[in-house]
């Protein structure tokens, strides 16, 4: 079986067997923690690395997509058929940016905006909730409208293996077969490399899968090939990921390799309907932030991700992390920080000009009873909460609380009650989503610093209880 990737899986209790749950980052995100060590694979297209080292080379056999042309001492090129990594390549199959964005409002390094994709115009910054298989755990397409959502992130690696990309396709793609009208993305399965610990090779990686253990087989070509017959508005390129912290020289053999698999991606993408998101990687390491955004724009995506982080590293790492490579990306293109979202890591990034974020981070959380609120987030496990008639949060109008009070809710957990998970993850979604669309009013306005720091305040000083 030849294989796919994808993004964070929505999961926490009944995690797929033989993927780890996700520990939650320092910072707030959806990663575990568990670093992988990437054997250096020579350099990447030809630029040399920061501070004048040269990359690692193999002394095993030039791979098929490198030159053996190299000048002594910079990395080994890959070969640009479509053009070198240092110009503007050649659009892939496209004569329109399938992922136009418009920023309507800045404020500061902030912006607002929308991006018009195949399915429908997102408002920028938006959040994603991640539907791995999918599906949101526990919601349907009318719970995700009802609570603002406006684009859901699918699982490429899952999905290729149930149903399969060839069902998913006969159904009419990914929106119409999970019964959603709006804009999807899929992952190309670079989270699954970092969480399933597959052989990665220069020409694919090589898991186990989690459903039966056969052999399943991922390369660049192999992800695009999912990605378009899955039909999702946004693909990714096949990244390597690997958890913090980690050796330099590790992080930037994986920041290579990722360069030259999304070379490979953009040559065989060619679903005009479909846009083509690059991930920039560097770990926290601001030189090869910059290094790999600089290359990773030079290839000319429809948009671009910031990969390699929520794996580790601490909020100020992070930040420091996005000061260094988003500056070097496009202002016309999305920003995406992959993996994010908590309210505090999102505004960070927010500040420092990010545009979309996923986790599964709200719906995870619910489904432990833990619950999000302006004034900080609490357990509803907790036994004060046992006869209290309140609504979760006096503010929130979705469907959880203008209906039931914590002691129900509180009941339905400790019984197990299915339908709590799913009343927990529309209350924890509504908060997140209605944060952005307050973050965007913010923005338009000229009010997002105070916004920022109200937010932050009110929920360090809060009483959510």
């Amino acid at each position: 079986m030849v294989l796919t990737r994808v993004r964070p899986d929505d999961e926490s209790q009944g995690a797929t067997p033989g993927e780890p749950t996700r520990a939650a980052a320092p910072s707030g995100g959806c990663r575990g923690v568990a670093p992988r060590t990437i054997k250096p694979s020579g350099g990447c297209r030809g630029v040399a690395p920061p501070h004048n080292q040269a990359a690692t080379q193999t002394s095993a056999t030039t791979h098929r997509h490198e030159s053996s042309s190299a000048t002594p001492g910079e990395p080994t090129r890959a070969a640009a058929p479509s053009g070198g990594c240092r110009g503007v390549a050649p659009p892939h199959n496209q004569t329109v940016r399938t992922a136009e964005l418009v920023v309507t409002a800045n404020d500061g390094n902030a912006r607002a905006g929308s991006v018009e994709l195949t399915h429908g115009v997102v408002e920028t910054p938006a959040f994603m909730p991640v539907g791995t298989r999918g599906a949101v755990k526990g919601l349907d397409s009318t719970d995700l409208a009802g609570v603002g959502a406006q684009m859901v992130l699918s699982n490429t690696y899952h999905l290729m293996l149930r149903p399969g990309a060839e069902t998913v396709a006969a159904m009419g793609g990914l929106g119409a077969f999970q019964g959603w009208n709006g804009p999807t993305l899929t992952d190309s399965g670079g989270y699954q490399i970092f969480s399933l610990d597959p052989t990665v090779t220069e020409e694919e990686a090589v898991f186990r899968s989690t459903y039966d253990g056969s052999e399943v087989r991922l390369s660049p070509e192999e992800a695009m090939r999912v990605q378009q017959l899955l039909g999702a508005d946004v693909a990714m390129v096949l990244d390597v990921l690997i958890g913090l912290p980690a050796a330099r020289e590790a992080v930037q053999a994986a920041l290579e390799q990722t360069l030259r698999w999304a070379q490979r991606c953009r040559d065989v993408h060619t679903n005009p309907d479909q846009a083509l998101f690059g991930i920039v990687q560097g770990g926290t390491d601001p030189d090869l932030r910059v290094w790999s955004a600089r290359e990773t724009a030079a290839l000319d995506f429809d948009g671009y991700a910031i990969g390699g982080l929520s794996v580790g590293e601490s909020p100020e790492e992070r930040d420091l992390a996005l000061e260094a490579g988003v500056p070097e990306l496009p202002a016309d293109r999305v920003r995406y920080v992959m993996g994010l979202g908590d309210a505090e890591g999102v505004l960070a990034a927010v500040a420092r000009g990010c545009d979309l974020f996923d986790c599964v981070w709200p719906t995870r959380l619910a489904r432990h009873g833990r619950v999000l609120t302006p004034d900080g987030d609490f357990n509803l496990r907790r036994s004060e909460y046992r006869a209290d008639p309140r609504p979760l949060h006096d503010e929130c109008t979705c469907l959880a609380c203008s209906q039931v009070s914590r002691s129900y809710l509180r009941h339905l957990l400790s019984t197990k009650e299915l339908s709590v998970f799913r009343l927990l993850s529309i209350h924890n979604l509504a908060y997140t989503l209605g944060l952005m669309a307050q973050t965007r009013a913010a923005i338009a306005a000229g009010t997002f610093t105070d916004h920022h720091h109200t937010v932050i305040e009110r929920r360090a000083n809060g009483v959510p209880g």
